[in-house]
């Protein structure tokens, strides 16, 4: 059998939330569930949701953690099953790209304008 070199780079995707947003989950057991993106992994695309897909994790007593034992935390999820929602309206919303008088994009709300980047 010939055994193949990896030597193919991973694609990064594009991902349409950030760290700090808040999104609602669309499917999946947390189905809608909102929480804020806590850290994007854009070479999985991936993100991790406070307080979504949470696991059970097996930790061994070591010289940071004492306390071994069985810990929850949160587990990536794809990033195609969280929307970004407006932090004015409410709503699970698309986020349409607005330019400003200053030149910069931003993210902006379909369904009533506000802008979504800080």
């Amino acid at each position: 059998m010939v055994s193949m070199a990896r030597t193919e780079k991973k694609e990064i995707h594009k991902i349409h939330v950030r760290k700090g947003d808040t999104v609602i989950v669309l499917s999946g057991k947390d189905a809608g569930k909102r929480g804020k993106v806590v850290r994007a992994v854009p070479s999985d695309g991936r993100v991790v949701v406070e307080g979504v897909n949470m696991i059970k994790k097996h930790m061994r007593p070591t010289q940071k953690v004492m306390q071994g034992g069985i810990v929850n935390q949160e587990a990536p999820l794809a990033s195609a099953k969280v929307m970004l929602v407006c932090s004015r309206c409410g709503k699970p919303v698309r986020p349409a790209t607005k330019v400003l008088a200053d030149g910069r994009m931003v993210r902006a709300c379909r369904k009533c304008g506000e802008v979504l980047d800080k």
